[in-house]
């Protein structure tokens, strides 16, 4: 039987991620906080938290890894008669705290309550005023519709979470995400774990070690430092 390394909260530190378990897929550790530090620490190597508010702290580091890499966004025929019709106007980084709490508050289907818990807010709100968490926001008539926030390091984006309260807001959201990373460069999102949402848009399943080598690659070089002035809208095609 495997033990699980238990995080002592005074070391930044983390198993290789090849020791993580198959079952569950991608568990590679427990304990520790959610301070800035580790937080970014756990993204260079490919490692997210994900656990039930009042539970440990789970670290994890899934193979295969969910990626999609922006200049091959997919944009479906009826999604792009919607970004014709312009009917949302899309924003980034200015309504992060109400773009996270909105994704913790959105029911997940099969999940009874959320994992977006208040310690997690209050870390990603830190991470988003040092300048590495970021909000993409979806307006219709002034009101908040649709949105998605996660980390940036480097020239990669790591996806956290999406939400949505009008028809493909998220996914509006998402294409407008991945044509501004496309235009500066990035060559690789990170959304963790596959699913049909996702899927639909573009993204792809490849194995730990390929993700891990595009990862090194990629969190090297230099990213764009000013999100809102470099921003543009969604296009369509």
């Amino acid at each position: 039987m495997t033990t699980l390394p238990w995080l002592d909260p005074d070391e930044l530190y983390f198993p290789p991620t090849d020791t993580a378990l198959t079952e569950p897929n991608g568990l590679l550790a427990a304990g520790a906080d959610l301070n800035p530090q580790r937080l970014l620490l756990a993204y260079q190597q490919g490692i997210f938290p994900w656990y039930e508010p009042g539970e440990p702290i789970l670290w994890w580091s899934p193979s295969p890894r969910a990626v999609l890499f922006p200049q091959h966004i997919h944009i479906s025929k009826s999604l792009n008669k919607r970004l014709k019709r312009q009917e949302f106007t899309v924003t980034c980084d200015q309504q992060f705290i109400a773009v996270i709490q909105a994704c913790a508050d959105t029911p997940r289907k099969g999940q009874p309550g959320t994992w977006i818990s208040d310690d997690i807010i209050a870390a990603y709100t830190t991470l988003h005023q040092q300048g590495h968490a970021h909000s993409v926001e979806v307006w219709h008539n002034d009101r908040l519709v649709g949105g998605l926030y996660g980390i940036n390091i480097g020239q990669v984006f790591f996806g956290e979470s999406m939400f949505s309260h009008s028809t493909d807001a998220s996914k509006i959201a998402f294409v407008a995400l991945a044509q501004n990373l496309a235009a500066w460069g990035y060559p690789l999102i990170d959304c963790q774990v596959a699913n049909p949402h996702l899927t639909t848009l573009g993204a792809e399943e490849i194995d730990r070690s390929r993700f891990n080598h595009h990862l090194q690659n990629y969190i090297l070089k230099a990213g764009v430092s000013d999100w809102q002035a470099n921003w543009r809208g969604p296009q369509h095609v």
